[in-house]
């Protein structure tokens, strides 16, 4: 993922709202969400060159989503892929907290990252660019490409409008759509350096990112009510060079397992 889009336990309906755009390069495959034959309680997409994931959930209610950190000049070797953080947590028991005490232990080992993990009633943060794990605090949060809260455009932006959506009852679903898909640019001089350039710098600026070879492929939403119902949708997008431009969208919704239990 490049931006994650999270309310947390600050809405009377929902424990969590989760708004979410992958992005990556047009030709690494991937498989799109569906309950993994492998691990049938994960429900996930799946990165068919690493077999890890960028966002999942399980039938009883673990999360766990991944974002890059931005640092092009950092380069060694082969280090392990970042979405096996993912697939490991998901697959895994362990509580979130002692999931990422674990991880602290090996997180040098990756290229820089930011770490969701969550579980009944408890979510975690954790980057190996930044500080220890700790849990989320309630509020509206946003991560791109540099720690959580970062003061990005695109994480502002971002921000603000999951707070217009929240005002209401009912979070409508096409709303967070809509939001994800902003492709507008922001001033240059709102840009941050992150040693990509300028043109790359524009271009990975917006919500919704398009480009002749790396684009946003797909737009997430995880919804959990109080009452521990889950909806997961993922709407997929197509290269701008292909002749199919409509998106494909999928859904599920359950009650999670051990519902209550949090």
């Amino acid at each position: 993922m490049c931006l994650i889009l999270f309310a947390y336990k600050c809405h009377p309906h929902y424990r969590l709202v989760l708004a979410a755009n992958r992005d990556e390069f047009y030709d690494r495959p991937t498989l799109p969400l569906h309950y993994w034959q492998a691990h049938p309680d994960i429900l996930a997409g799946q990165d068919l060159q690493a077999q890890g994931t960028w966002l999942g959930v399980t039938r009883s209610g673990r999360l766990a989503a991944i974002t890059n950190f931005r640092e092009p000049l950092i380069a060694r070797g082969h280090p392990p892929s970042r979405g096996e953080l993912v697939k490991n947590f998901l697959t895994g028991s362990d509580s979130p907290e002692e999931y990422l005490r674990k991880i602290q232990v090996v997180a040098q080992d990756y290229y820089g990252f930011n770490l969701l993990v969550g579980a009944a009633d408890s979510l975690w943060y954790f980057s190996n660019r930044g500080s220890d794990s700790s849990p989320v605090t309630p509020g509206i949060h946003g991560i791109s490409n540099h720690l959580m809260d970062t003061p990005w455009p695109k994480v502002v932006k971002g921000k603000a409008g999951l707070s217009r959506i929240l005002d209401r009852d009912r979070v409508e679903e096409e709303s967070l759509f809509q939001l994800l898909s902003d492709r507008d640019y922001p001033p240059a001089n709102q840009l941050p350096d992150t040693g990509v350039g300028a043109d790359w710098e524009r271009t990975l600026s917006p919500l919704f990112i398009t480009s002749a070879i790396y684009g946003t492929r797909s737009s997430s939403l995880v919804l959990i009510t109080q009452d521990f119902t889950i909806t997961v949708i993922e709407r997929s997008f197509f290269p701008p060079s292909t002749d199919q431009a409509a998106p494909i969208t999928r859904r599920h919704d359950f009650l999670c397992k051990g519902a209550g239990a949090g």
